[in-house]
Formats: C-alpha cells, structure tokens, sequence
C-alpha cells in the first residue's frame, strides 16, 4: 500500500511540474504568487470569508478577474458583475460544468442532485423535469399551501425559544408539502431527521480540498479498514442517509398512488405522466433526482434569508415602520396579506430583493467549471478551471449600491415608490447563466409571505437584560459555502389586539 501511494505522489509531481512550467508561460489573470507544485494552497483564507480576501485581492491587483492555483488546478475568482456577466452568463454553454469531486459525487452521491450534477444532456433533461414543476403558472398553484404554512408560522413565533427553528420547520413544511404532499408537523418529523443528517454532510464534502481522494484518485483502491481509508467510512454511512432521503418520499408517493390515496403534489403529478413516456425506469429517476433536490436546494437558504430579514429588522425599526405602515394603507389591520397584495406593496419586494443583497446566502456560490480554453480582456483561462462568482463582492460594489453596508430597501424603490427596474440585480444571489438556481421563483415567493405576514402582525423588537438595556445582536456569520446569521434573540410582539386575533386565527381553525 506504501508502494501505491509513493508511486501515485511521484506521478502527481510530474504532472504538476509540468503544468507549472507551461502557465509560465501563457498570460493568467493576476493573483498571490503561489509556490511550484503546490501553487497558491497557503494562500486559501483559514477560517472562512475568503469573499472578502478575494475582493482585496482584486483591489490590490487592480483587476475584476484573479486566479490562484491549487495541486495544478486552476481557480478564477470573478469580482465584478462584468466579469460574471460575460464569462458565466453569456458563455455559459463553455461554463456551465461541476467539478467532479470523488468523495461528494462518486462516494456519498451527491450527483444525484441537480446542484452538482455535472452539465449535460443528462443535466438538462432533469433542468427540464425541475423547471417543469418549479417555474410559471406551476407556482401559483402552490400558493395556497404558502400561505396556511405562514399562518401557522405566526403563532409559533410568539411561543419558541428558537425561531431560527421554527422557520425551519415551516420551510420544511411548504417544500415537503409541495413536493410530496407531507405533512409536516415539526422538525422532529422522521424524513426531516434523515434529510437534515444527510444535508449536513454536503459541508463536508463538497469544499475542494476537503479530501485529499478529490487529488489523489490512486487512493480509491484503500480498503475501508486500511490506514487512509477513514474516508471511506465516512462516505459508507453519508452514501446510506443521501440515498434514502432521494428514494423514501417517492417510494411513499408510489404507494399511495397505487392505494388511491396520494396527496396532490409535484411527485404525484409527475408519476402520473410516466405512462407517457417510453423509458420510465429513466424518467422515474429523473423525477427522484429533482424532487429531492426541491428540498436540499431549500431546507438551508430559505431560513438563512429569514433571518437575515429578522436581523434587519431588529436592527432598523425605521425600516419596519415604514413597511407596516404600508401593510396597514394596502390590507389594513384586520387581515393579512395575500399574493394578490403583492404588486400593491413595492416595499416589501424591496425589504425581500435588499435581503439578498444585504448578506447573501451563498456568497461564493457554487463553483463553475470551464470545459474549454477560454480568454478573457487577454487573460488565458485553461480548460478544467474552476471559475467562481463573487456574489458578494458584486452585490457590495460600491459603484453599484452606494453604501453597500447599510440595509437600505428604498435602493430598489423610484423616487415616487415605485419598484425600480433594476431588481433584477438582486437575483445574483441565485447564481449565474445556466446554473442560476431553478427554483428562484419558488424561493422567493415562499420569502415574501412570509415577510408580509410577519410584519403585519409583529413589531420584531430586541429583548432587554435584567437593567432594561436592549441586548444587540452582534450582526455576524457565519462563514461557509451557506452562510447564516450567529444565533440572536428577538422579541415578537404583537402590533395590536387586531394583530393577536390574526395570529390566533390559524389555532381556531
């Protein structure tokens, strides 16, 4: 096994050096000087928010567009809006690829999932599948089950110790609901348990890095039991929970179609045309990839949001005068609203569009890879390389949004309060070209109920130590490929006793 190894190390040196000597001598975009062989590895921030060390790189080297590498891969970091839009948008059909990572995709089997699945006839067909159900007139029809998971949401607020939890148990019930048709009572629900476990290892894996078998495919052949083959364990037992959190629902779904007593859902629907279709063992797989991509895809970024949209609010009671006060002209106090409200109420799609601005949720978000050489303003970027969006470098550009730091919805508001065309700019937040999150419009509609109700009802306010004195959030993150809010203490209080009777309502029913 020594043997293997050594000979593997002395085979990856060759490779590398020669690389090495080659990008000598073809004209890459700027960035930290790395060491030969293992390149730019020293240089990766520790510890997270390596957003904002690539943003001062790119200062430093007076560029939008930087590289580094890393063991011979090359890795371009895109800090402007230009740069994204150009390379990942309209050369999209050459940037659109997923590294392919041994112990995310091919040893715990997170290929399954339309986030990382590599880019294809394959992809595309399960983009179609996805943008099927997800996309259109399709929402609308999901819109009822929004808005009973928000009203339930509104009492669970004024009795939980955590809302952070609470949110996601009501994110978990809306896409679940959607996609299964499950009821979902709270987060101590059996398939929530497996999906969360399951969730949870994509931060361990799906970092390049993570594994030195991502760098090493030699190490492949370890047993399980042998020195170095800890890995394998790992992805033995996250394999079993991904598997069974993409096969479980449908299964259950499949079995209630065939009893006459399936819920109407996505999955439903989408079994149903299996009869139209010629290879179904194909199409039935398509159909398990997406649905349960529907879930991972939201059971962490929707609650991030959420609370960044509490921390905002607790933070800046001015801005959420501003916004009750329109509620209360547009609905008045006595109901809450509903998505036929929406376009009546431009600043609360402002406080939503500002939200994933402020503090996106992915602020690197999901590496692309180039399949093609390329070349960019006299920049070569080779074939392979993985090529990263600066989402928050682009959405805290200064030129862009003044005083990017600052919460300030009206940036997305016409003078006379109207929604200004350039909300648009707010949806890099889910991705780039191709590969932009295909249930945005889902995501953000389940957002903004539940914004609305929460502020029809709720002032949000902080709580108070035993010397009356307001206990201020610290306003930190967390730092990761999602990033949340650190945990902080707010106050729901009830706007009114017509307010109380509003959250009170779902508890009659």
């Amino acid at each position: 096994m020594g043997i293997l190894l050594l000979g593997g190390l002395v085979a990856a040196l060759i490779f590398l050096s020669r690389r090495y000597f080659r990008r000598r001598r073809l004209h890459y975009p700027p960035g930290p000087k790395g060491l030969p062989f293992i390149g730019n590895v020293l240089d990766i921030p520790r510890g997270g928010r390596g957003w904002l060390t690539y943003e001062r790189w790119g200062r430093e080297h007076d560029s939008d567009i930087i590289s580094l590498r890393i063991f011979g891969i090359s890795i371009i970091i895109l800090n402007s809006a230009k740069a994204t839009y150009e390379l990942l948008g309209r050369r999209s059909s050459i940037y659109s690829d997923r590294q392919r990572l041994a112990m995310l995709h091919d040893f715990v089997g997170w290929d399954k999932s339309l986030v990382f699945a590599g880019y294809g006839e394959d992809w595309r067909e399960h983009h179609r599948v996805f943008h099927e159900a997800f996309q259109g007139r399709a929402i609308r029809e999901y819109h009822p089950k929004m808005s009973k998971e928000a009203k339930k949401l509104l009492p669970r607020l004024l009795t939980t110790d955590d809302f952070r939890q609470t949110l996601r148990t009501t994110t978990a019930a809306v896409i679940l609901g959607v996609t299964f048709g499950m009821d979902i009572k709270d987060h101590s629900d059996s398939y929530v348990v497996l999906a969360e476990k399951a969730i949870r290892s994509i931060v361990a894996v799906a970092l390049p890095g993570t594994y030195m078998v991502d760098y090493m495919p030699l190490m492949r052949w370890i047993p399980s039991w042998a020195p170095g083959g800890e890995f394998k364990r790992e992805a033995a037992e996250w394999s079993a929970l991904v598997s069974d959190m993409f096969t479980t629902p449908l299964e259950l779904v499949k079995t209630a179609l065939r009893a006459g007593t399936a819920s109407p859902c996505v999955a439903a629907t989408l079994l149903d045309r299996l009869d139209e279709r010629k290879d179904k063992s194909e199409h039935e797989r398509y159909i398990r990839n997406v649905t349960g991509t529907a879930y991972v895809a939201a059971a962490d970024t929707t609650p991030s949001a959420l609370g960044t949209f509490m921390l905002a609010m607790v933070m800046n009671p001015a801005i959420q005068r501003a916004a009750q006060e329109q509620i209360d002209r547009v609905v008045g106090q006595n109901s809450l609203p509903e998505f036929a409200d929406r376009e009546h109420l431009p600043y609360i799609n402002a406080i939503l569009y500002e939200v994933l601005r402020w503090r996106p949720v992915a602020p690197l978000g999901i590496p692309h890879k180039l399949t093609v050489d390329d070349d960019y303003q006299g920049y070569h970027i080779p074939a392979g390389s993985i090529v990263v969006g600066n989402t928050w470098a682009i959405l805290h550009d200064s030129d862009r949004f003044p005083d990017p730091d600052t919460f300030d919805p009206t940036r997305w508001l016409t003078p006379d309060g109207k929604l200004s065309d350039n909300w648009q700019d707010a949806m890099t937040a889910f991705g780039y070209g191709r590969r932009m999150c295909p249930g945005r419009n889902f995501a953000m509609e389940s957002m903004w109920i539940n914004m609305a109700h929460i502020l029809a009802v709720y002032d949000i306010e902080k709580p108070v130590d035993e010397y009356g004195r307001p206990i201020e959030p610290s306003g930190e993150y967390t730092s990761g490929l999602l990033t949340y809010p650190v945990p902080f203490k707010v106050v729901f209080k009830p706007r009114s006793a017509a307010a109380f009777n509003l959250i009170q309502a779902d508890l009659d029913d």
